[in-house]
């Protein structure tokens, strides 16, 4: 409490007081100051434009050191690949090389001995005109090393570095994309997109599926009801975007219309925004049965008619996720249909069949650990 005016005021109150005094002095001397100018109407628009202008520029700045830096380690990289095919240079002049770099310029990050060694795969593995003309030269350094550690084959790599450049991926989503080997299940699942679609449509609507499609993320380790499946999809709505690809917006779960006074409902509903067209995609937790084809057509026809703006939208598809199913049977179920549909599988666990089989689970490795400590520490004759 403080005492204004002759009498006792809350704090507030002798804010406010200050406040007005200084607003008065303010016009008083033809001048207003902070947030109580009288702006334009159109400032709002001006500030917009010049927030996107600076945005531009700096996304531009960071290209331009991006390129630079790139191009400085194949440089390097190849200054040190070429000593060691000329001199046989080993690994220990590469140690001298990196300890002298990091003195020379100690503020410099990225000198280190395990870098150099990147830079010198990287000058082994691309060009020099890659750096401006192939994606890897948009790509992050981290990214690249991504590139090198994980993949052996080189048509690989640069299927990833024009997608991670395309689609913005993070170092992360790149590595969850090459673990779950993404360019072997791009547009791979069975459909009818051929006979039912426009052939360079048809070929745009195939991008759009997956075979299969990888959903490790859900943390589901056994059978799961279609509705527990579901649950767990919309929780980790983002993580599934990712998985069905760049683009897709989500439009409802369990999308509710009625024919007639019967309802139906839609399990989840998507609208792929580069392309301009509804998705529909059904969840089944078995295999795949014929009758699931002719649910899904129906869904997609009632879409493509009463939500699709014809003069805007590419067609409707869907798309079935099924836990299994016998090819053939898919293959005469999509051709008895006249809508276009993809029948894809699912798997929630990250590793294949085989390989899961393989590697030794958490009880096992635990007694082998314990095995070794026991070896270690006992007495020895």
């Amino acid at each position: 409490m403080r005492e204004i005016s002759g009498r006792v005021r809350p704090f507030s109150d002798a804010l406010h007081l200050f406040e007005l005094t200084v607003v008065r002095a303010a016009w008083h001397d033809g001048r207003v100051t902070g947030d109580l100018v009288a702006l334009p109407d159109d400032y709002p628009q001006l500030l917009e434009q010049l927030k996107q202008t600076i945005a531009e520029s700096r996304w531009r700045a960071q290209r331009v050191v991006n390129t630079e830096l790139v191009a400085m380690y194949w440089q390097i990289g190849r200054s040190i690949l070429d000593q060691q095919q000329a001199e046989g240079w080993g690994t220990r002049v590469i140690d001298r090389l990196s300890t002298d770099l990091r003195k020379a310029f100690p503020q410099m990050r990225g000198l280190s001995r395990s870098n150099l060694f990147y830079m010198r795969s990287f000058a082994g593995t691309w060009p020099e005109d890659a750096i401006v003309q192939q994606a890897v030269g948009r790509l992050p350094w981290g990214h690249i090393t991504v590139l090198l550690d994980k993949l052996e084959n080189q048509d690989d790599r640069n299927w990833y570095a024009a997608a991670a450049a395309e689609h913005g991926w993070s170092r992360n989503v790149l590595l969850n994309q090459i673990m779950s080997r993404l360019h072997t299940r791009v547009g791979a699942a069975p459909s009818n997109f051929r006979e039912q679609l426009p052939a360079a449509d048809s070929e745009l609507a195939q991008q759009l599926t997956r075979d299969p499609y990888v959903l490790d993320f859900l943390d589901l380790t056994g059978p799961a009801a279609e509705k527990d499946l579901e649950d767990a999809l919309m929780a980790r709505l983002q993580d599934f975007l990712l998985e069905l690809g760049h683009g897709f917006a989500f439009v409802g779960r369990q999308y509710r219309f009625a024919v007639d006074g019967d309802e139906f409902y839609i399990d989840l509903l998507f609208f792929h925004i580069p392309q301009g067209r509804y998705v529909v995609i059904e969840l089944k937790v078995g295999r795949f049965a014929p009758e699931h084809a002719g649910k899904l057509g129906f869904y997609v026809a009632w879409v493509d008619e009463n939500l699709r703006d014809h003069d805007r939208h590419s067609p409707t598809v869907g798309i079935l996720l099924c836990a299994g199913r016998n090819d053939n049977v898919v293959r005469y179920s999509l051709a008895g249909s006249d809508q276009p549909l993809a029948v894809a599988d699912y798997t929630y666990e990250a590793l294949p069949a085989a390989i899961r089989a393989a590697v030794p689970t958490e009880a096992e490795l635990v007694a082998a650990l314990d095995e070794i400590e026991a070896e270690v520490e006992r007495p020895q004759d």
